[in-house]
């Protein structure tokens, strides 16, 4: 199943990377009004919106700013410099715990959304203004080595490569992770064929 490249069907049908694509059951109907707050307000900060990895990208500057997310229990805006947010609100959760910096804002009704709003603004205007005047975080160097047949699976699959390269830190951590404690080659292999879906979704090892 091919992922969406029209920003309306990530709203109307979903993100085109499971089975529940254009059903009632998907997740971005499940949270629809949500979804369409947080966009509203996406776009209020004057942010371009894309779609990257099947779902609504905002960008500024030529820098990916925030993505929005939708799961069956919750839905998410998630920033891209992570590193950098002061998060003087403590409303960030980490994606999950081998995630270096909590990164996201978490929304379990949709209600929340406009009741976090003035909040949400002003996160995204602080990541704005880092991108505006060209800011990074600091380089992750704490990345462990991958597994040579990791190395060997990325370089035969030029999509799933592609895929890993756009994880974040903390999720290709939770692979490497997940591979690097199995002792055996052949098992490393095996569980190399099981991730590639996680890799391909853009998750990590652990998510669901």
């Amino acid at each position: 199943m091919a992922m969406i490249s029209d920003i309306e069907d990530y709203f109307v049908r979903g993100c085109g990377r499971c089975a529940r694509f254009d059903t009632d059951g998907c997740a971005t109907q499940l949270w629809a009004d949500g979804l369409a707050a947080l966009r509203q307000i996406c776009l209020s900060a004057e942010l371009e919106e894309t779609v990257k990895w099947g779902h609504p990208c905002y960008v500024h500057a030529d820098r990916n700013i925030a993505i929005i997310g939708a799961l069956r229990d919750d839905f998410r805006l998630s920033f891209f410099d992570a590193a950098l947010m002061t998060d003087p609100e403590g409303v960030l959760e980490k994606q999950g715990p081998n995630t270096p910096h909590a990164d996201m804002i978490r929304f379990t009704a949709s209600h929340q959304v406009k009741a976090r709003a003035p909040v949400i603004s002003d996160y995204l205007q602080e990541a704005m203004r880092y991108a505006a005047k060209g800011i990074r975080a600091p380089k992750d160097t704490t990345m462990p080595d991958l597994p040579q047949e990791l190395i060997e699976a990325l370089a035969a699959d030029p999509d799933m490569s592609a895929a890993f390269d756009a994880l974040t830190p903390g999720r290709r951590k939770s692979h490497i992770f997940a591979l690097s404690s199995a002792k055996q080659a052949e098992t490393r292999r095996r569980r190399i064929a099981k991730l590639r879906g996680q890799i391909m979704a853009g998750k990590g090892a652990n998510e669901r």
